[in-house]
């Protein structure tokens, strides 16, 4: 099918579907921790809870009409939002350029399942296992289908993500007492799924890398950082697995 449509065709239909994707998944990311369905309830505005008009919700340019302010009470809209529907429009545009056709549809489904694990791992320091599972059925979907890499090296890819964070975690909680690793050896499971075992130490490298730059950039800027701070891995992992499938 692909050979059949021309090539702009996939990033802008996947990119505009990111952008849509991504407006929802700015939405779980905040409704789903604190226990209120994402798919239940008119969105409303945070600040006085007017309901939002449809050209309120238009992605993007929504946020931008209204430069970042209800045009009710004035309230600041959460940049997260328009910085998520771009992130969901950047996944969907790199998958339909990297691989056109039905392939890009399917890294690109991968890659926003990452992003919303990411978001939500990032406000709340939780990955629903719903998600991660989601994500792990969608990658075995795709060795199913014939996509690289080969099914056997996705299902090696998936013991050893599960498995090499597993006993990290299991280590630290043996040493320090308490979790330290919630659904993270879940995700890197996933990913490991997806991508096959050789990206995994790449992904680590990439995700451990970026979290200490991270660090160094608070220190810098002058950020008291304690022992007992918590950096979610999960953002982290997402981030260098979509970059791995990429190039």
């Amino acid at each position: 099918m692909s050979s059949m449509l021309p090539l702009p065709f996939w990033p802008i239909l996947l990119g505009i579907s990111g952008a849509v994707f991504g407006s929802f998944i700015a939405t779980i990311a905040i409704r789903w921790p604190e226990g209120r369905s994402a798919l239940h309830g008119r969105s409303a505005c945070d600040g006085c809870g007017r309901g939002l008009a449809w050209f309120e919700l238009v992605p993007v340019a929504g946020f931008v009409a209204l430069r970042g302010r209800c045009r009710t009470c004035g309230a600041r809209i959460a940049a997260g939002h328009v910085v998520t529907e771009l992130l969901g429009a950047a996944v969907g545009i790199v998958a339909g350029l990297v691989a056109p056709g039905w392939e890009g549809v399917a890294g690109a489904a991968c890659g926003w399942l990452l992003l919303a694990l990411g978001a939500i791992d990032l406000a709340a320091f939780w990955l629903p296992d719903v998600l991660t599972g989601a994500l792990a059925v969608a990658a075995l979907g795709g060795g199913l289908a014939g996509f690289a890499p080969s099914l056997p090296d996705r299902l090696i890819g998936g013991a050893a993500g599960f498995g090499a964070l597993w006993l990290v975690a299991a280590g630290y909680r043996r040493a320090r007492g308490r979790i330290g690793l919630g659904g993270d050896p879940k995700l890197f499971g996933a990913i490991g799924l997806w991508l096959g075992w050789r990206a995994l130490p790449p992904v680590l490298l990439i995700a451990s890398a970026t979290g200490l730059a991270a660090v160094a950039v608070m220190a810098i800027a002058g950020r008291r950082i304690a022992v007992t701070d918590r950096l979610p891995l999960g953002p982290l992992l997402a981030g260098a697995a979509y970059l791995c499938w990429a190039i």
